[in-house]
C-alpha cells in the first residue's frame, strides 16, 4: 500500500501525488467519492454515467419490467409496498 503525507490548503484542498494519479488513472476532472469512517478519509474514483448510459439503463429496466409482467400502473403500488416494508 502506497502512503504519502499531504497538506491541506487554507481552502481545504489537497494534491494527490502524481504516481497515485497515474496508477489509478485519475486525471483533471475525474470525480471522486469521499468517505469518512472514524478518523479515516477515503477517496474512490467514480464514473458518472453519460446520458446514453442512463438511457440504456432505463431501456434495460423497461425490458425487465415488461418481461416480469409489470405495467406502468403497478409502479405506485410497488412504491407504497416498499415504503411500508421499510417502516416495519
Amino acid at each position: 500500500m502506497a502512503v504519502d503525507v499531504l497538506s491541506v490548503s487554507s481552502k481545504g484542498q489537497v494534491v494527490l501525488p502524481m504516481e497515485m494519479r497515474r496508477k489509478l488513472s485519475i486525471d483533471a476532472g475525474t470525480k471522486l467519492a469521499v468517505y469518512a469512517l472514524g478518523d479515516m478519509i477515503m477517496l474512490k474514483p467514480i464514473d458518472i454515467p453519460t446520458e446514453s448510459d442512463f438511457m440504456r439503463s432505463l431501456d434495460e429496466a423497461a425490458a425487465w419490467a415488461k418481461e416480469a409482467g409489470y405495467k406502468e400502473s403497478d409502479v405506485n403500488d410497488i412504491i407504497k409496498s416498499y415504503r411500508k416494508s421499510k417502516k416495519a
